[in-house]
């Protein structure tokens, strides 16, 4: 047993130890992803280690420590995204009904045909606002009886996984249609005027993801996500970017993304909302996301089930507060932070200059 357990540890110590390597190849940063799974195979590793091994000799003794770091490494940052860990946006307590938001994201998976069952879902929530992401034009047409209730839209369908549709309640101001960093992968920006009158800019993104399929690197990702960043850290009115950013909520460029943005995440403390895939409860990680400035505070956070999409919806509502204190304090980004997000921005040709910035 013990040569298996070697070969086990050597391993967990590599996929460990790989997304340290800030290479933006996509066989790299794929690891960034499963850290819960990894977690499970290092736990199984260890006990196995602890119970079958002659722990005396310092060659297992050796398997047990190298396994119990890679598992506290993991666990490091994962934990936020646990119920036990301080919730970094506070709950709301007597929300004014004029200054909510409740919107709800979905990526539809394009080829899927149960349009019923998101329309089902907005019957049954009644959100604010819809954003779907993977919408073509068949998803625009099954989804035109919204505009009865939603008049305000954006609509950019696409034939190419990329496309993007807002449908919403509230009058929209000052929207625009962008393409940052790839000619066929759009973002969308605006203001969204709430009934008490004040506005709420919002970014609504779906960068192509690091993969065999889509993109050989992380590069316009991280360009795209980081250029919005910085487009907004100096900001003071209530923000939101949401969608579907192909990153996980606790990878080095996420982290990197809410230390330039100052954006709070309103998962921590709250639980991991894993949205991908929905058809595997054992390959599950947070691929959707919603982050917010410190105006808000949460009403609640769900994940709710379509039918037919490889993701699980997330339906995020929120109240603009009129308090100050509203949850910890922001991440703040250290100048090697700074220069790291330019380099990468620079690397696509994107700057905040690109970021529509309505007021």
């Amino acid at each position: 047993m013990f040569t298996p357990l070697v070969l086990a540890t050597v391993i967990n110590a590599v996929i460990t130890l790989l997304p340290l390597w800030h290479y933006e190849a996509w066989w790299i940063r794929i690891f960034d992803f499963p850290r819960m799974q990894f977690i499970t195979a290092i736990i199984i590793t260890l006990l196995l280690a602890i119970t079958l091994l002659d722990l005396s000799r310092g060659t297992s003794l050796l398997l047990v420590i190298i396994n119990s770091g890679c598992l506290l490494y993991h666990g490091w940052w994962i934990w936020p995204y646990s119920r036990l860990y301080p919730v970094e946006v506070k709950a709301s307590t007597t929300a004014q009904p004029t200054e909510t938001i409740k919107i709800l994201a979905s990526n539809v998976l394009m080829p899927n045909r149960h349009a019923e069952c998101l329309l089902a879902l907005m019957a049954e929530h009644q959100p604010d606002l819809l954003v779907t992401l993977e919408s073509d034009l068949w998803w625009q047409t099954q989804l035109t009886p919204l505009e009865k209730e939603y008049p305000y839209t954006l609509q950019c369908p696409l034939d190419n996984l990329y496309g993007m549709h807002v449908y919403s309640r509230f009058p929209l101001e000052a929207a625009e249609i962008k393409y940052l960093v790839e000619p066929d992968v759009p973002s969308m920006h605006c203001l969204v005027v709430l009934p008490s009158g004040n506005k709420i800019r919002t970014h609504f993104l779906h960068p192509a993801p690091p993969s065999p399929t889509e993109n050989d690197s992380s590069s316009e990702r991280d360009a795209e996500l980081l250029a919005v960043a910085n487009s907004i850290a100096d900001a003071t009115q209530p923000i939101i970017v949401a969608g579907d950013l192909n990153d996980v909520a606790w990878s080095n460029t996420t982290r990197l993304f809410r230390k330039v943005s100052g954006l709070r995440d309103p998962r921590i403390g709250r639980g991991m909302f894993n949205t991908f895939h929905a058809g595997y409860w054992f390959i599950r990680w947070p691929l959707d996301h919603l982050f917010h400035s410190h105006h808000f505070r949460v009403i609640t956070l769900k994940r709710l089930k379509l039918t037919g999409s490889d993701h699980f919806a997330l339906l995020s509502h929120l109240e603009l507060s009129a308090q100050q204190d509203n949850g910890q304090a922001r991440l703040n980004a250290s100048p090697d932070d700074k220069v790291l997000a330019r380099q990468k921005m620079a690397e696509q040709g994107v700057s905040k200059k690109d970021i529509p910035s309505p007021h």
